[in-house]
């Protein structure tokens, strides 16, 4: 099916003067969605069966392959450009104490990733990728920079401990605006691989206010030091995070009401990018607990986003490994990071381009003339 396409920037809808209907972008990506490609993944099984290994001897790099298959539809899956997106946007629950770090570092990170000097830049250098920083809601005014993406819905959510975070308007403007976002960009680059990424002071309690909301789970379990609280600070977040569950009694059935209770527009960005990756058949890296925390929420939109997900690694934070066992995602990658930013998910793009590479490019046993194994 052909992808669902980008709502215009401003007030128009394209070919006429009407301002878009709210949620129909996201209807139309969700409905663009589409089951695993079966043939392309038989096919992809059938040729790993005939390369010149033992079978079964490159382990889960094997299944990844043939899980690219069925995400592409490609039988020997080509992937293309690497894109990295990394949304920021801040929170208003840091007046309530949750973070080791003051509120103006997200702005000063974001000015570090525009640098090239962050972390998520050194390691896109490293492995070829490219990175789009998108501001979602930054409390500071940033200056115009040609790199920086403008989708702002507010400059940063409400306190989330008092009341919502956000409106349910707001929270499907973020979502349909990070749609918006990986169409702008897969236009502009044919994106092949998709790694989430984040920056927000205060994001890891929102996080793990969105896990226990979908999951079911005490606040205490899926809680964890974020950017460095002690045992004391944590004490506190997990406070926090209980008092914004029971003022806000989200609905873990609507995850836009989980949205706007307690989340934050660079999650509601994440997930758009998320289902408009899935829309267009294109492989999703998640990096850590904030971004799979997004996903929690794409996939209770879009049940089959699920199938379009890899997941890089397993954060320290202890909500990410919830997180995961909720979506029945196996990590590639287990390195005790939390540093956010798409950073486990940049590191794991490598391995998936491995898998694809050698899906297409190892010699079959006839094509080597290579003997096959006799019992």
């Amino acid at each position: 099916m052909p992808e669902p396409q980008p709502a215009a920037p401003a007030t128009t809808a394209p070919g006429s003067d009407a301002v878009p209907a709210p949620g129909r972008l996201l209807t139309a990506t969700v409905q663009t969605i589409q089951p695993l490609d079966a043939e392309a993944m038989a096919q992809a099984q059938a040729r790993q069966s005939r390369l010149t290994k033992p079978p079964g001897s490159l382990g889960r790099l094997e299944a990844l392959s043939v899980h690219l298959a069925g995400i592409t539809g490609q039988v020997c899956p080509r992937l293309g450009r690497k894109v990295a997106f990394v949304l920021a946007a801040d929170h208003g629950v840091v007046r309530q104490g949750v973070s080791a770090y003051p509120q103006e570092v997200t702005a000063q990170m974001v000015r570090n990733f525009l640098q090239g000097g962050a972390a998520i830049n050194v390691l896109a250098r490293t492995v070829g990728a490219d990175v789009v920083v998108a501001d979602f809601g930054v409390a500071a005014i940033l200056p115009a920079h040609a790199a920086l993406r403008s989708y702002r819905i507010a400059p940063g959510t409400q306190d989330m401990s008092s009341g919502p975070a956000m409106t349910p308007a707001q929270a499907l403007a973020a979502i349909e605006a990070g749609i918006r976002l990986f169409h702008q960009e897969h236009q502009a680059r044919r994106i092949g691989l998709v790694a989430l990424g984040e920056m927000g002071i205060g994001n890891s309690t929102s996080a793990a206010a969105i896990a226990a909301a979908i999951t079911g789970r005490a606040a205490a379990e899926v809680t964890g030091p974020g950017t460095g609280l002690d045992a004391a600070g944590v004490t506190h977040k997990i406070a926090v995070i209980e008092r914004a569950l029971a003022v806000n009694r989200p609905d873990p059935a609507k995850p836009l009401d989980v949205l706007a209770k307690v989340g934050g527009f660079e999650i509601g960005g994440l997930a758009g990018v998320l289902l408009a990756a899935a829309a267009a058949r294109v492989p999703v890296l998640l990096d850590g607990f904030i971004s799979t925390a997004a996903a929690l929420l794409a996939c209770g939109l879009a049940p089959m986003a699920r199938e379009y997900l890899i997941a890089a690694h397993r954060s320290a934070e202890p909500g990410h490994a919830v997180a995961l066992e909720h979506l029945r995602l196996r990590p590639l990658l287990d390195l005790d990071m939390r540093l956010g930013e798409g950073s486990g998910a940049v590191l794991a793009m490598p391995l998936v381009e491995a898998a694809a590479r050698l899906l297409a490019e190892m010699a079959t046993f006839e094509e080597a003339g290579v003997s096959e194994r006799t019992g």
